[in-house]
């Protein structure tokens, strides 16, 4: 029996608000979920598990309809849906009375419900969420069904707020596969036959890294699965080490040729080094090079201690050079003295 198992699609999420790439990134978001539609039918798959969120909100009715026509167009492939914490099914939401096509299962009610299918001789459980936030761990006593089929379960969920997972006790409930969803980093765990497909694309700059889906078979001889990057669109952090005789402009130079190499990547800057303090590098400008979505200076300033401690040997910027050892600076100590001198020195000329 084969699968693919994505979650956290995020459909209707606008991508990084007012920036460059905004539009691209968000207008990609649909397309790529077709893709992996696509992709069932041309690898026959027998089952594409949604581990919750689809949408990055409660869906409208046009947007079931948009989705429900891509399901329509599966040929072998049933689909078997939950909802997460972004989309949960409330009272007032359209996932409660909306008419699926006939190869689609939805795992509507905030309570475990199953569906079996015969031709995989293949058993999927699982529940949707009914409101933003559960914080019972509902998967710990949960067990497979009828013996002898395979058993997969759908849960999202996995910090305190949204269903607390115990891994362990979930792996000793015995089922073949565990498609889980929430949690936006791939990670698999081969050996408790489970995994977190993470978001099918990246969602914001915290989600660095390939994105992508879950391809896995089931046998009579166990359970594989394999991460299968997918996603056009990628975070990335991209650490620049500074020296004093780096200028502002020989980084904007390589920050702009580096976006315009990898238009598919977004970076998330981050400085680090020294720098020259009398010109300290300018984030804002840093910022519109290119596919930057967030910078952040971890410099310190190439200050010269030794001749700033002679020069005021006998004030408070002396005292204070002098309760350091200036030849064995740890991590933390460095960045005290050059936080310390900063403000010392705020208005003087070096």
């Amino acid at each position: 029996m084969k699968f693919i198992h994505i979650a956290d699609v995020h459909l209707g999420l606008i991508s990084d608000p007012g920036r460059a790439w905004s539009r691209t990134w968000t207008d990609a978001r649909m397309p790529v979920f077709q893709s992996v539609i696509d992709l069932c039918n041309q690898e026959q798959t027998d089952l594409l598990l949604i581990a919750g969120d689809l949408f990055n909100r409660i869906p409208d009715p046009a947007q079931l309809k948009e989705v429900n026509y891509l399901f329509s167009t599966l040929q072998k492939t049933y689909v078997v849906l939950i909802a997460g914490n972004h989309d949960p099914v409330t009272p007032e939401s359209p996932y409660r009375d909306f008419p699926w096509c006939k190869r689609v299962i939805f795992f509507k009610k905030p309570t475990f419900s199953s569906a079996y299918f015969p031709q995989i001789d293949t058993e999927v459980c699982g529940f949707s969420y009914e409101c933003p936030e559960i914080t019972e761990a509902r998967y710990d006593s949960i067990r497979p069904g009828t013996r002898g089929r395979y058993q997969i379960l759908l849960a999202h969920g996995g910090d305190a707020k949204h269903v607390p997972i115990s891994y362990a006790k979930l792996a000793e409930a015995g089922f073949d596969y565990v498609a889980m969803g929430h949690i936006h980093q791939p990670q698999r765990q081969p050996e408790r036959k489970m995994a977190y497909s993470g978001s099918l694309m990246p969602t914001d700059f915290t989600d660095t890294g390939k994105r992508g889906y879950i391809r896995g078979e089931i046998t009579p001889d166990g359970t594989l699965f394999e991460f299968v990057p997918f996603s056009p669109h990628e975070y990335t952090t991209l650490r620049l080490h500074l020296t004093p005789e780096i200028t502002q402009n020989a980084m904007e130079i390589q920050l702009r040729k580096l976006a315009s190499e990898n238009p598919g990547t977004v970076y998330r800057l981050i400085l680090d080094g020294r720098c020259d303090p009398a010109a300290p590098p300018d984030l804002d400008r840093l910022l519109l090079c290119g596919n930057i979505v967030r910078a952040e200076d971890h410099t310190v300033p190439d200050y010269p201690l030794t001749r700033l401690a002679a020069e005021h040997s006998d004030d408070v910027i002396g005292m204070f050079l002098a309760s350091f050892d200036l030849e064995h600076l740890d991590e933390v100590e460095s960045k005290a003295l050059y936080y310390g001198l900063n403000a010392l020195l705020k208005g003087k000329h070096l």
